[in-house]
């Protein structure tokens, strides 16, 4: 029997990716391994999002570069973004496929065990990016279900509608006969993907917009929760609130990225919204019956950001008051308008802009989560810190619990059960507590 190592970079999106990509694996006889050193097929899903996740996928390309009698295969972004250039510069490559050409992989391995030395899938012309055949989930209660592949939006920093193509929606009807299909089968939790996920716009005549295919998904029989990942501001409609509002289900809990709080910069990016138009979808968010957590993107040093735009940025946090940030410096992408920009903030002074807003962040993230303390919070049991002795959960709003049980169970008894969870600690990024019912 063959085998095959993988080892994924980047976003969820991704991580379903490799799910996509072992499932078809398996179906053709391949086992998985847990080392390069094992495997006769090792492949990299790797992300261009940013230079350094770039740096690291061909880090590791080198470190593999004497396997001998192993097919190296590079996929995703990455291989998408690069082409056939990833042989020149890395010779020991064999495979380089883009996430469109997933459901033909089987196609591809079959060139590569008929002796073919390079072998390449990087066409972006199909609307069957989906769903390969047989996808492989590694979470027992939590599934994701891609709904909308590619962008539009042509972000000035962006790679990804070149490494990932047009926006492409799936049909509400298979989305929800895949809901279903993983609720019958005990899966709890589904977590909705895209690029920019609330742009879908259902291709077949039902004619759904995201909002009606959230809250459909969400009344499926069986789905405890409903996450989606990732919204852009310019799409975000009040009736995705709405939803949230009306379906116990849909997690409230929403990730809409700013990158900046600066008007002036938000147009360099080309991101198609003001500030204001921004904050717009914050009073909605925050005007909900129910308390909705959010989370944000943000870049710090794009170019042309005077210290006034990166106030803004701050300002801006102080004003949301978000319960998570996901921050970075600005890194020149490949095929991306911002590269006529030029780089011209140094290297150190985005360093200090980005401490900064962490800093700033960090307080925010301590008094938003000790307010929390003593409240009791319902959350999803996902695994067992042995060092700690206590259990790890995460409540509707992604905050990780950490918490101890009136009764050590077994693992078995535990994971994937919803349980009351009593407040007891905050820190900046996860909370602490205790299970007083006996399970």
């Amino acid at each position: 029997m063959k085998s095959f190592y993988i080892e994924t970079f980047g976003c969820q999106m991704n991580v379903h990716d490799s799910e996509k990509v072992i499932g078809t694996l398996e179906r053709r006889g391949y086992a998985q391994v847990q080392s390069p050193d094992e495997a006769d097929l090792v492949l990299f899903n790797t992300c261009s999002i940013r230079d350094k996740a770039e740096q690291k996928v061909f880090q590791r390309l080198n470190e593999n570069k004497r396997a001998k009698g192993k097919v190296i295969g590079v996929l995703g972004c990455v291989a998408q973004q690069e082409g056939e250039k990833i042989f020149e510069k890395a010779p020991h490559v064999n495979l380089v496929v883009g996430s469109a050409s997933y459901p033909k992989l089987g196609e591809l391995l079959v060139q590569i065990e008929r002796g073919d030395r390079r072998v390449t899938g990087l066409s972006l012309d199909s609307d069957d990016t989906f769903e390969t055949p047989m996808t492989r989930r590694d979470n027992p209660h939590r599934a994701y279900i891609t709904i909308i592949e590619g962008c539009d939006k042509s972000c000035a920093y962006c790679v990804v509608p070149f490494t990932r193509g047009h926006e492409r929606s799936r049909t509400s009807d298979s989305v929800m006969n895949e809901a279903r299909q993983l609720a019958a089968v005990g899966y709890s939790e589904i977590q909705l993907l895209g690029q920019n996920v609330n742009s879908y716009r259902d291709p077949s005549p039902a004619g759904w917009n995201f909002a009606q295919l959230l809250e459909a998904v969400g009344s499926v029989q069986g789905i405890r929760r409903v996450r989606f990942t990732t919204s852009h501001p310019r799409d975000f409609g009040k009736d995705i609130v709405d939803a949230i509002d009306r379906t116990e289900t849909l997690c409230n809990m929403v990730h809409l990225p700013v990158q900046s709080g600066s008007t002036h910069v938000l147009a360099a990016m080309q991101r198609q919204y003001t500030r204001d138009e921004y904050m717009r979808r914050i009073e909605w968010l925050k005007g909900s019956k129910r308390s909705i957590a959010l989370s944000t993107d943000i870049i710090v040093g794009f170019p042309g950001e005077t210290e006034e735009d990166f106030q803004m940025t701050l300002d801006l946090l102080d004003q949301v008051e978000y319960d998570s940030i996901f921050s970075f410096k600005y890194s020149p992408r490949p095929n991306t308008g911002a590269l006529s920009l030029g780089d011209h903030i140094p290297e150190e002074e985005k360093g200090r802009r980005l401490t900064m807003l962490q800093e700033k962040q960090r307080a925010i993230q301590i008094r938003r989560n000790s307010a929390l303390v003593g409240t009791e919070q319902e959350v999803l049991v996902e695994g067992f810190n042995s060092s700690t002795g206590q259990w790890i959960g995460r409540t509707s709003q992604n905050r990780v619990l950490n918490f101890v049980a009136a009764r050590q169970a077994l693992r078995e008894e535990m994971i994937g059960k919803y349980l009351p969870v009593r407040v007891t600690r905050a820190g900046p990024n996860s909370l602490a507590g205790e299970c007083a019912i006996a399970v």
